[in-house]
């Protein structure tokens, strides 16, 4: 029986614009982009120029750190821009689709069978190697180390996130095959974290995996939450991630011998006309994917989530790790006598707003602070909505500080960026949060 664990801390952000369980296709978008800058520390060499034909699969570029790690193109075509920014930084390598999807063959195989190497090798050569984290830093794994354990989140508990038992139905075999191949590059094991109480019927039959269920609100469908409550990591240890969808994405490799970074993502938010699902592949244009579908006026497009998504354009592309889009009001109007006035209700955990009254209401929410940065006190807030055995106002006062040994003795090794999102939302002083902890952690690293 599954391990069952029930986590009181966290909160729940009901929004308008949920994802209705349905699968709209959308027309192939023209173009595809690859940005570096998604991957904390990332110094691309190109393997490619303007004009270069690529199929999918085809490497583009790898770490300047890594140089068996290559990243590959998600479409067949032909590289028709680098773009570079200050210091001729490269900030997207784009490609001109040819519409037919043609693939490199890397050879389908069982994964049991070519051992660890072979496994490797095959990851290595496709680009999926480059969905494998590692953590602490959260950055792509390293090739010469063995990772303690490997986890997989089945479930995604941010606001509007979409439901990915839905999304993998029909994938069971790949999704099998994928958690066959993550299990060969481990002495340890591959946990997976379910929803209490939900659909897992695309998960219910898989083998080789340890179960744990997760019972409370949201940040409960976080990796790193579930690393915290399953295995910890301690110093010295090095763990991998990666996202379920990608997992099964792998397990497709080694059945078809094709790199396919394809997902099925949610279209969400209250300003969208007509909240679906699509499907949409690594680097995307968003032009198709959005069209018609975006209300008139001001609005904030989201890759990813609200709490830790990347705002993107409507020419933008869809990042490297994400599994959504979303869509809300700009929010850039202010607040006539800000807090003296009655404000529209939206979600908080403090009583101030009374949304405490209608738990099951779903809110039309902008992007506006009500607010500038505050003193950073401590409010006991933080801890309210963190279920992990960490303080987190002192770790980021720490990263402030500069301050390493603290950093490490208050646990830095143990969350990324998106394990403290939440906190960022409930701060009364406004303090970039994630920015803070992403500073703290690329110092860190860097110290050695």
């Amino acid at each position: 029986m599954a391990n069952l664990i029930r986590l009181k801390k966290g909160y729940d952000i009901k929004l308008v614009g949920e994802a209705t369980k349905e699968i709209v296709a959308t027309e192939t978008p023209k173009t595809f982009a690859l940005q570096p800058h998604e991957i904390r520390g990332l110094v691309p060499k190109l393997l490619v120029d303007v004009g270069t034909e690529v199929k999918c699969g085809t490497p583009l570029y790898f770490p300047k750190n890594q140089p068996d790690v290559f990243f590959t193109s998600p479409v067949s075509g032909e590289v028709v821009e680098i773009v570079r920014g200050d210091k001729r930084r490269i900030l997207e390598v784009r490609i001109l689709a040819d519409g037919n999807l043609n693939h490199e063959n890397f050879g389908a195989a069982d994964p049991a069978s070519l051992g660890r190497q072979g496994v490797k090798e095959k990851m290595l050569k496709s680009g999926m190697w480059t969905f494998l984290r590692q953590r602490p830093y959260n950055r792509v794994a390293e090739t010469n180390i063995v990772p303690k354990n490997i986890f997989i989140s089945g479930f995604d508990s941010a606001p509007l996130a979409p439901d990915l038992n839905f999304a993998l139905k029909g994938r069971e075999s790949h999704l099998q095959t994928g958690i066959n191949a993550l299990a060969v590059l481990t002495d340890g094991n591959v946990f997976l974290g379910l929803k209490h109480e939900a659909d897992n019927s695309s998960f219910e039959s898989l083998k080789n995996v340890t179960i744990s269920n997760f019972d409370g609100p949201h940040p409960a469908g976080n990796v790193g939450i579930q690393i915290h409550h399953t295995a910890p990591i301690n110093k010295g240890d090095a763990v991998w991630t990666m996202n379920i969808q990608d997992v099964a994405n792998l397990g497709k490799l080694f059945v078809e011998g094709i790199y396919d970074p394809e997902r099925i993502i949610s279209i969400t938010g209250s300003e969208i006309v007509n909240p679906v699902y699509t499907k949409l592949r690594v680097g995307a244009s968003l032009e198709n994917a959005v069209k018609n579908q975006l209300k008139p006026g001001k609005v904030r497009l989201i890759s990813g989530n609200i709490l830790f998504g990347s705002k993107v354009e409507e020419t933008g592309y869809f990042g490297y790790f994400d599994q959504q889009l979303t869509a809300i009001p700009e929010g850039d109007e202010a607040e006539f006598f800000g807090w003296i006035l009655p404000s529209e209700a939206r979600p908080s955990i403090s009583k101030t707003f009374l949304s405490y009254l209608t738990p099951n209401k779903k809110y039309r929410v902008n992007t506006n602070m009500h607010g500038e940065e505050r003193p950073f006190v401590v409010t006991n807030e933080y801890e309210k909505v963190l279920p992990m055995d960490i303080l987190p106002v002192q770790l980021l006062k720490a990263c402030l500080a500069a301050d390493l040994e603290a950093m490490e003795a208050l646990g830095i090794f143990e969350v990324v960026e998106e394990d403290l999102s939440l906190c960022e939302f409930v701060c009364t002083s406004k303090q970039p949060v994630q920015n803070i902890l992403s500073e703290g952690l690329t110092l860190i690293e860097k110290e050695g």
